[in-house]
């Protein structure tokens, strides 16, 4: 019997994004109530220095998108894919970001969607090459 390994994964932004545990990391500032992304040191609302590094929910709506058609500079993945605005559910912070949607037809404002792993190349040895993107909620 062979033993068939998953190829590894290499995220573009794993300071952001934990692509093993499917999560973005944040940050919540207890003076000023607020969440943003990506993590920063101070609050970018109030500029206080009590901000904490979260995980932030993996459930969104969608608010705005489009579909990107030609490969920015550099880019080698799929095209088209999705791109858009989404509002995390419990945060209510609102996120640019790819979609996996790549239809404007298939969203509606306020769809449920859910933050998925987006597989957008691979290395030289083959490694994935990974982002985060939101894609369709499952019911």
């Amino acid at each position: 019997m062979v033993d068939v390994q998953p190829p590894a994964r290499t995220s573009i932004e794993a300071t952001v994004f934990d692509s093993e545990r499917n999560v973005l990391r944040g940050g919540y500032s207890p003076s000023s109530g607020q969440y943003h992304f990506p993590l920063q040191i101070v609050c970018p609302y109030s500029g206080a220095d009590d901000v904490e590094a979260v995980m932030l929910s993996t459930e969104a709506t969608a608010w705005g998108w489009t579909v990107v058609t030609a490969p920015p500079p550099g880019y080698s993945g799929p095209v088209p894919y999705g791109f858009g605005v989404v509002e995390l559910t419990h945060e209510k912070l609102r996120l640019v970001t790819r979609l996996r949607i790549s239809d404007p037809a298939e969203l509606s404002f306020g769809d449920a969607l859910q933050l998925v792993v987006d597989v957008v190349d691979h290395d030289e040895v083959g490694n994935e090459v990974v982002v985060w993107a939101f894609a369709k909620a499952v019911s």
